[in-house]
């Protein structure tokens, strides 16, 4: 289920679950924002470094899994709007509450009538990974408020950033319609300016009168929303090693020869089945600088161009 990455397709690696794509000269270290940035680094370091989220964005995402990941996002968006429904007029979270801009559960209920068909709420159930998710966000809500900042700020401020990258891999290596179904998660539609936006979403953290203490547990807190992530991740890596090849139903990115050899989808050997299996484009290459093949290649230019001279007269 991530959506908290940033940068564009030709550097997709390494940018995973950065949020902050610019400095702000008017920051302060001990504003929320930069405490945020700054104390969940090495949570970002090691949820990019999960299997789950490299594979996804290299194109090798399972249909199937994409299915399970946005059930997971499903049930997890589903309880955290919930409890910033019921902490609307809450202080400490109130300035944060941006129903229109933010709220993703509608358009997951796209994505998954898409997926699943209009009975989709029969084929799905919440993994045992995400109830905890779940839980943990309910407990939240409804006894520490304050903390929900950490999980809102994990969650969306994500989804704004390389989530509209992960948007184009997951559309380009499921082939899914350009009309954008299955992927509604990702698009906001009453966000015009995304980076104008998250700029206004620290501002307002920021000005929310919080104390030091509470400002270190909502970076603990966060650190927690991510370990949650993780291991959803972790769920999924496992789920998508025991799904077939018959599963692999969403094709992969075709490698054009060009640039990095690691976004060809033979370049996994356990992708080709089988040891020592490289990119057939660059196969093709260094056969055809054979001398032998060179001699052969010419020989059957030959013929052909005096079979065409034949059949013009």
């Amino acid at each position: 289920m991530p959506s908290a990455m940033e940068g564009s397709e030709g550097g997709e690696e390494g940018e995973i679950l950065s949020y902050e794509e610019t400095e702000d000269d008017n920051v302060s270290p001990t504003d929320l924002s930069e405490l945020l940035k700054e104390g969940t680094k090495e949570s970002h370091d090691r949820a990019e470094n999960t299997q789950f989220v490299k594979d996804f964005l290299k194109g090798r995402i399972k249909k199937e899994l994409f299915k399970l990941a946005t059930v997971a996002l499903y049930f997890t968006y589903s309880a955290l709007e919930e409890e910033m429904d019921r902490n609307k007029d809450n202080p400490v979270f109130a300035p944060l509450y941006f129903p229109l801009e933010l709220h993703r559960r509608e358009a997951l209920v796209k994505d998954l009538k898409y997926f699943y068909g209009e009975d989709w709420k029969e084929k799905i159930q919440c993994s045992e990974a995400t109830q905890h998710y779940v839980h943990r966000i309910h407990h939240v809500g409804q006894h520490e408020p304050e903390l929900l900042v950490a999980h809102a700020y994990t969650r969306y401020m994500g989804d704004l950033s390389g989530g509209q990258v992960l948007k184009k891999v997951a559309q380009r290596a499921l082939k899914l319609p350009s009309t954008e179904e299955g992927i509604q998660f990702y698009m906001f539609d009453n966000i015009s300016n995304a980076q104008q936006f998250k700029q206004l979403y620290r501002a307002r953290m920021n000005a929310l009168d919080l104390d030091k203490n509470t400002k270190e547990r909502i970076v603990e807190e966060a650190n927690r929303a991510f370990r949650f992530n993780m291991q959803v991740f972790d769920e999924l890596d496992k789920i998508g090693r025991s799904l077939t090849e018959a599963a692999q139903d969403g094709g992969f990115p075709v490698h054009d020869g060009k640039g990095d050899l690691r976004k060809c989808p033979y370049y996994a050997d356990k992708l080709a089945g089988k040891a020592g299996t490289g990119c057939p484009y660059d196969a093709a290459v260094a056969l055809a600088k054979q001398p032998l093949v060179q001699l052969i290649l010419a020989a059957c230019v030959a013929v052909a161009a005096g079979a065409a001279a034949w059949y013009i007269m």
